[in-house]
C-alpha cells in the first residue's frame, strides 16, 4: 500500500474539509463583522440560565427580552425536556434585571436561576488577545521544538512546518465543524473552544510527532530507498499505534457526549471532531507535506527521487 503517492488525493480530501469553515468565516465577516460568532467570553454580555417548571419555546422568551430593549439577545434549549433556556444577550443593566425578572415571570411563571454571569467588553478584550497569543505562542514553540529535536535530519524547520500544517489543518476543520453547528443549533466560540483547539493542537502534534520520530529512525536504517518509500514505511509501521491510541480518547469523548449532559456537549463534540482530524493530518498531511517538499511535487507525480541516505546529515 503506498499512501505517499496518493497524496494528492489526501490533500483534495483535506481542502474540501476546511473549504466551509473558510467559505463560513468570509461570509460572517462580510455580514456580521467578525471572523467567527463569539460568546460572551470574547465579546462582552451576559449569560443567563433559566429552568422553568413547564416547557418554554425559546423564541417566546426572547421576545420578552426583545421588548426590554436587547434584541440581538439569542435564546435556546439545553436540555431535552424543554424546560431550560440559555439567554445571550448585551451586557444587562442592573436596574433592569429585576424588571426583566418580573416580565418572564408574568408571562412564563416562576423560574429556577441556573446561573448568572456578565462579563464586561474590557475582560472580553483581554481573553480574545489571550486566546490569539497563546495560538501563536504554541505554533512557535512547536516549530521550534521539532527543528531542534529533528536537528539530526537535514531540513529539520522542514518537519517543524508540516507539524505546523497538520495542526492549522485540525483547527481549519473544527471550525468548519462550528460554523456547520452554528448553522443548525446556534453554537458559539466561547472559551472552552479555545481550551478544545488547544487540546487537538496537543495531540495532533504527538502523534505527527511519533511518525516523525520514525521517519528519522528509518532514514538511517534504509539509506538506499527513496525518501517517499522510507516515508510510507514508516506511515505503515505507526499507523495501528496512531490509530489505537485515538481511538480509545475518541470512545470517551463519545460516552461523555451521550451521557454527559448538554453542558459538556459542545466542547466534546468538538474536541471529537478534531481529534479525528489529527488522526488524519499526522498520517495524510504533514508526513506527505514533506515528501512532496524534498521531491518539489505536490500531486506525487515528481520524476525527482531523493535517497533517504542523503537526507541524515550525522549518524
Amino acid at each position: 500500500m503506498n499512501l505517499v503517492e496518493r497524496r494528492g488525493l489526501w490533500f483534495s480530501i483535506s481542502l474540501i474539509t476546511i473549504l466551509p469553515g473558510i467559505l463560513f468565516v468570509i461570509w460572517h465577516m462580510a455580514t456580521v463583522g467578525t471572523p467567527l460568532p463569539l460568546a460572551i467570553d470574547y465579546t462582552g454580555g451576559t449569560q443567563w440560565e433559566m429552568r422553568f417548571e413547564q416547557p418554554v419555546a425559546p423564541t417566546d422568551l426572547r421576545q420578552v427580552f426583545v421588548e426590554a430593549g436587547y434584541p440581538d439577545t439569542t435564546a435556546f434549549l439545553v436540555e431535552d425536556d424543554g424546560r431550560t433556556v440559555q439567554l445571550k444577550l448585551k451586557t444587562i443593566d442592573p436596574d433592569q434585571k429585576d424588571a426583566i425578572i418580573a416580565a418572564v415571570n408574568a408571562r412564563f411563571g416562576t423560574f429556577d436561576e441556573r446561573s448568572y454571569r456578565s462579563i464586561g467588553p474590557t475582560i472580553g478584550a483581554e481573553v480574545s488577545q489571550a486566546a490569539l497569543l497563546a495560538v501563536i505562542a504554541a505554533s512557535l514553540l512547536i516549530l521550534v521544538y521539532i527543528a531542534f529535536a529533528f536537528r539530526e535530519v537535514a531540513h529539520p524547520f522542514r518537519f517543524g512546518t508540516a507539524a505546523i500544517v497538520a495542526l492549522l489543518h485540525d483547527v481549519l476543520v473544527t471550525v468548519s465543524f462550528l460554523a456547520i453547528m452554528n448553522l443548525v443549533a446556534g453554537w458559539e466560540i466561547d472559551a472552552l473552544f479555545l481550551t478544545a483547539a488547544l487540546t487537538v493542537i496537543g495531540f495532533s502534534v504527538n502523534d505527527t510527532i511519533v511518525i516523525f520520530d520514525r521517519i528519522r529512525e528509518n532514514l538511517r536504517r534504509y539509506r538506499s530507498e527513496t525518501y517517499a518509500s522510507v516515508t510510507n514505511r514508516s506511515l505503515i509501521e505507526t499507523a495501528q499505534r496512531s490509530i489505537a491510541t485515538q481511538v480509545t480518547a475518541m470512545l470517551i469523548l463519545v460516552a461523555v457526549i451521550i451521557f454527559g449532559g448538554a453542558t459538556l456537549r459542545v466542547f466534546m463534540s468538538t474536541l471529537l471532531v478534531g481529534l479525528i482530524s489529527g488522526t488524519y493530518s499526522s498520517m495524510f498531511n504533514a508526513a506527505q507535506v514533506l515528501v512532496a517538499w524534498e521531491e518539489s511535487s505536490l500531486l506525487g507525480k515528481s520524476e525527482t527521487k531523493v535517497k533517504a541516505g542523503s537526507l541524515v546529515t550525522s549518524a
